[in-house]
């Protein structure tokens, strides 16, 4: 019989990146370019033990609150500090105590080579972003669970740590970053995962996503195979499936920004490569009529969006306002005019639309039934005349 323990895929994870916080595992690395003047502040050490699978801080703004999802030794973190600027604001947040460390021995340094500090590093998973581990950890050593009462006085103290004290409060976050990390969380609590980062960003915030993506659906007896989990590759998401998970979290906007031509690894016929993606908060809320519509430009025929509207290229599409203010923003604003009315309907008067339609919008519903108005060209228009 054999006596070989098993392990599953956090322990293999954990584990794995225990040790890769210690030594470098090229393993762990896909090849990644990233800014080299923003790598010049951060210590070679925290360089060293970075393990990604691309770059998702060009999508970083200044001024920005960014949280950094499986911060590991803190290099995206170092990045994104230089580019939020001083009135910006980092967070990064791991559950590997030897990368935890890493990430805060070097922190002071970064902060004194860029001249301010507006970094911080905190325990947590990334899947429950609510429960602060450091605090968790207070409360155990205090008071252990050693039988079944002390468990649910475990139990309590956890509830009241999320309620009380989260790790991350709601609508708190400009940007969410994470490199190579999300395909490392197991397959029950995927979900979860991607209702924690709709929670805790701001809307009209967004996400960029690095991460390993296969173009089959990996099997089972791979799924099993507790180096490929730890690896990044049995745990990746299907394609396809990746950019569903953000939909069905409530995210709009999703767009794959880069995909790696050829595949990283292959194993067993299945290609594994890097995806980035990204998505955005803000859909949400109520559908009302205020006689606005919005022209597709093309180059398509027409154009499906994720709630089901279609956008004939060149056609006044009738829109509720929320989504006429929604394709004025990125990532849409290049596709599309927006055609105001000319008498403004006020919130507070506008009826409900029925958004589940797609009716086109009469020119005469935007300018208003009486318009009759006839004017000239201008006499002198200069280097603007047609």
């Amino acid at each position: 019989m054999s006596t070989t323990p098993i392990i599953d895929s956090d322990q293999a994870v954990s584990q794995r990146y225990a040790g890769a916080a210690q030594q470098r595992e090229a393993a762990l690395c896909c090849p990644v370019q990233y800014d080299t003047k923003l790598l010049e502040v951060i210590p070679d050490e925290v360089i060293e033990r970075d393990y990604g699978c691309g770059d998702p801080t060009p999508f970083v703004r200044i001024g920005d609150t960014v949280l950094d999802l499986g911060s590991g030794g803190g290099k995206l973190c170092f990045i994104s500090a230089q580019m939020v600027g001083p009135e910006g604001r980092v967070i990064g947040v791991d559950c590997n105590p030897e990368m935890l460390h890493l990430a805060r021995k070097h922190a002071p340094t970064v902060a004194e080579r860029i001249g301010y500090a507006n970094v911080e590093f905190r325990n947590g998973m990334i899947q429950d972003l609510q429960l602060d581990l450091d605090q968790l950890a207070t409360i155990l050593a205090a008071q252990p669970a050693s039988d079944l009462h002390s468990y649910h006085a475990l139990r309590h103290a956890t509830e009241r740590i999320r309620s009380e004290h989260p790790l991350l409060e709601n609508d708190s976050v400009d940007c969410i970053l994470s490199n190579c990390v999300l395909n490392l969380v197991r397959l029950s609590d995927r979900r979860p995962l991607f209702a924690e980062m709709f929670r805790v960003l701001r809307p009209g915030g967004r996400v960029a996503i690095s991460d390993i993506v296969s173009d089959e659906s990996v099997p089972e007896s791979l799924k099993k195979d507790p180096n490929l989990w730890s690896g990044c590759i049995s745990g990746a998401f299907r394609e396809d499936e990746f950019l569903n998970a953000f939909a069905d979290a409530g995210f709009h906007g999703i767009e794959i920004v880069k995909r790696q031509a050829e595949p990283w690894q292959t194993v067993e016929g299945i290609e594994f490569r890097s995806l980035t993606v990204m998505a955005y908060k803000g859909k949400q809320g109520p559908c009302l009529e205020r006689n606005q519509a919005v022209i597709y430009r093309g180059p398509f025929s027409k154009v499906n969006d994720d709630d089901g509207h279609t956008y004939h290229r060149g056609e006044r599409m009738a829109v509720c306002d929320k989504t006429f203010r929604l394709l004025q923003s990125e990532p849409y604003a290049e596709m599309f005019d927006a055609v105001e009315p000319r008498e403004t309907i006020p919130l507070d008067d506008a009826e409900p639309f029925a958004c589940r339609g797609n009716a086109r919008r009469h020119p005469r519903q935007s300018k208003g039934l009486d318009y009759d108005a006839t004017t000239e060209a201008p006499s002198d228009c200069g280097d603007d005349c047609c």
